[in-house]
């Protein structure tokens, strides 16, 4: 697929997504967030809204909270102050036993991918499913292909994680972040150190999967070509705090400084300020 497919096919994706927009109905909400690490407060009062079936891009500066964000949207830490909403539920000071049943409604790739070493490529995958659910051998077998093929992996099953690339195992962890069918998923920096061919093809997946599977998505990435390619929305982080969220158009003419420099340092065409 070559960039100008992806262009168009991402533009007939965001008219629709505009649409759904309207609608403002959010899976998740931050309401004035703090969260503090001794002396570091690293969010002072974030508030954001992630609306049901887009892709909303957090982008921000190095160590400015983008990770301990997409944590706090799993229940994996709890904010100092302020409360966070997943589908209309105050998850904020929910018991553990309470947010194992919230997460399960996430998946999440990492950067790194977090596979397990010592497993094959069917193995990671299995995981979740023998952790989480009753599935037969059979249907495990089922839904591991399924998602194998749904990242372009087909007939990896028994590869182990040595024997693959970067950008294989990206998706073998994209793979295993989908296998429980969830309602989002969360990516942190899914281009990291990949080379521009792969991590066009994380991005074309990124798409492809928001298509087929009608989840919800927020993606973390430096990356500014990345995020033209796939967002829908633009959440800036600075200082804490998301100090300006819009569309995808209206961030290139955005007036917020930071965010202008952002993009004016980067060599994307689509990114650069046109006033």
């Amino acid at each position: 697929m070559n960039d100008f497919a992806i262009d168009d096919r991402r533009a007939e994706q965001r008219d629709t997504n505009d649409r759904r927009l309207h609608t403002r109905d959010p899976f998740v909400e931050f309401h004035d967030v703090h969260k503090a690490y001794g002396a570091k407060q690293v969010l002072r009062g974030a508030d954001l809204q992630v609306f049901r079936g887009e892709v909303l891009v957090i982008l921000g500066g190095s160590g400015t909270g983008k990770s301990v964000t997409l944590r706090h949207m799993l229940g994996l830490e709890a904010p100092d102050a302020g409360r966070i909403i997943v589908e209309e539920e105050d998850i904020t000071d929910l018991p553990e036993e309470e947010l194992y049943r919230v997460r399960k409604k996430f998946g999440m790739l990492f950067q790194s991918g977090a596979l397990f070493d010592s497993m094959t490529v069917f193995e990671n995958i299995a995981f979740p499913l023998r952790e989480h659910t009753e599935l037969s051998e059979e249907e495990i077998v089922r839904a591991v292909r399924e998602k194998l093929e749904l990242v372009s992996l087909p007939g990896a099953e028994q590869l182990m994680p040595v024997d693959l690339s970067g950008g294989m195992r990206k998706r073998v962890g994209l793979a295993r972040s989908i296998v429980l069918d969830p309602k989002m998923i969360l990516y942190d920096e899914p281009t990291t150190g990949l080379d521009p061919i792969n991590a066009q093809k994380i991005n074309e997946l990124i798409i492809d999967l928001q298509s087929k599977l009608n989840v919800t998505s927020v993606v973390v990435t430096h990356d500014i070509q990345s995020a033209f390619s796939v967002g829908d929305r633009i959440a800036f982080l600075n200082g804490g705090v998301f100090e300006w969220v819009g569309t995808m158009e209206q961030a290139r003419d955005a007036q917020h400084p930071v965010l202008r420099e952002f993009f004016k340092a980067s060599a994307v065409t689509a990114a650069q300020p046109t006033q």
